[in-house]
């Protein structure tokens, strides 16, 4: 076995692997973090920036499933899939169709809905902490409705949300236009949730998680870790660095690598049916954004935020791995959708594509690996990976102290495979 450099090992500087760390550093624990990229820079840096207590609902859902073969083979559909990733991707597929069922789908927001519970007080608290309180606002965040019929059509899942714990009114186009002068008269209605909160720099908010954990004694070696495996009562994390291989040793280890968790999970012994959703966003640099708060077009599928001194527009899914290059016509519609509503924007300043951890039945896989407890897992957030970076983190703590998993989210626990 490798000569052990700390007692927990973190394969992943995302969001979650670094707000992990910063908690097991604060709590005395020595800490390596592993990643290849600097800390940060994926998912966790390009993402919408809201801390979404209201995604209570999973991306599988009765309404979900009927339409899905239109979805998915539409090419302007919010939701698309790369075709020649459908062999791969037909396991999970069926799996996902399977989640989409009444009852799994009801099963599966009531303990989406117990993890997002408190996701807005967790983060003020990490924002406070790390000295990031200046970019977390409660500013609440809107979907916004094309006709009365959307609005009509929404009601049914809104009133759901609310039997499990999420605030929400339902806005006039009057009311919209108080709220959000400058959005065009073009939308019927909106959903408002006022208790969210919004990151206006995720990336930045995120580098200042990482600047604390180190602070805290955490240490991040530039490598990407290629396999774990047991061995002497620890975990050796074989890993691929600027200097060539080399393994490295720790008592404990927890795979938070995002979308690159499947293969690592593999090696520790756990099948997980984890598959890559592809992630885009377009941004405009300008003074002040046109909206005040996350605002998502419904039909469009994707956010528009108003970013420290830029609009981004973030958002819809496209299922077809890691290793495609970016899709123009995702990137294109994007943009058509942003001017259909701002028609004065101009040339976008940049684009960029990110990768998100899927799961089928939408719930993030947090616990100990079903081979042994020496190597936990903490991925498979979906959309909801910012949200619950804090909540993610005080789970895995628990598990390496030993203390018992609350029963009501035994739905997020790798065993459930």
């Amino acid at each position: 076995m490798a000569a052990r450099e700390a007692e927990v090992a973190i394969v992943g500087a995302g969001v979650v692997g670094l707000t992990l760390a910063l908690r097991l550093a604060r709590a005395g624990r020595e800490v390596v973090l592993i990643d290849p990229n600097p800390p940060g820079s994926g998912a966790s840096f390009g993402n919408a920036g809201t801390i979404a207590d209201y995604a209570v609902m999973p991306v599988g859902t009765p309404d979900v499933l009927k339409s899905l073969p239109s979805l998915l083979f539409d090419r302007n559909s919010p939701l698309a899939i790369r075709k020649a990733a459908l062999p791969t991707l037909a396991p999970w597929l069926l799996r996902f169709a399977a989640q989409s069922l009444p009852g799994p789908a009801r099963r599966n927001s009531a303990v989406l809905a117990r993890l997002l519970s408190d996701a807005g007080a967790r983060w003020r608290d990490l924002a406070a902490e790390v000295g990031a309180a200046e970019g977390l606002g409660q500013t609440g965040n809107l979907y916004l409705y094309d006709t009365p019929r959307d609005v009509e059509a929404a009601k049914a899942d809104l009133a759901h949300r609310r039997t499990l714990g999420v605030t929400v009114e339902i806005l006039t186009a009057d009311e919209l236009g108080q709220l959000e002068p400058n959005l065009p008269r073009r939308f019927a209605g909106a959903a408002f949730f006022p208790n969210t909160w919004f990151l206006s720099d995720p990336g930045r908010t995120v580098t200042a998680i990482a600047t604390a954990a180190q602070a805290a004694g955490a240490r991040i070696v530039t490598a990407e870790a290629r396999a774990l495996r047991r061995e002497g009562g620890g975990v050796t994390i074989e890993t691929q660095g600027p200097e060539g291989p080399r393994t490295l040793g720790a008592a404990r280890a927890v795979i938070a690598a995002g979308a690159r968790s499947r293969a690592l999970a593999r090696s520790a012994g756990d099948r997980i049916p984890l598959d890559t959703e592809r992630g885009y966003h377009v941004e405009w640099d300008m003074a002040e954004a046109p909206v005040a708060r996350p605002s998502c077009p419904v039909s469009r599928g994707f956010y528009f935020c108003p970013m420290s001194g830029r609009l981004r527009a973030a958002g819809t899914v496209e299922l077809g791995g890691l290793n495609a290059p970016p899709s123009p016509h995702r990137i294109a519609r994007i943009i058509e959708g942003s001017r259909a509503v701002f028609p004065d924007l101009p040339a976008p300043s940049r684009t960029w594509l990110g990768f998100r951890p899927s799961m089928p039945d939408s719930l993030p896989v947090i616990g100990p690996s079903k081979a042994g407890p020496e190597i936990l897992l903490a991925f498979g957030h979906g959309h909801i990976g910012l949200t619950l970076a804090p909540r993610t983190a005080a789970l895995i703590e628990g598990h390496l102290a030993g203390t018992p998993p609350d029963p009501a989210l035994a739905g997020v626990l790798p065993a459930r495979f």
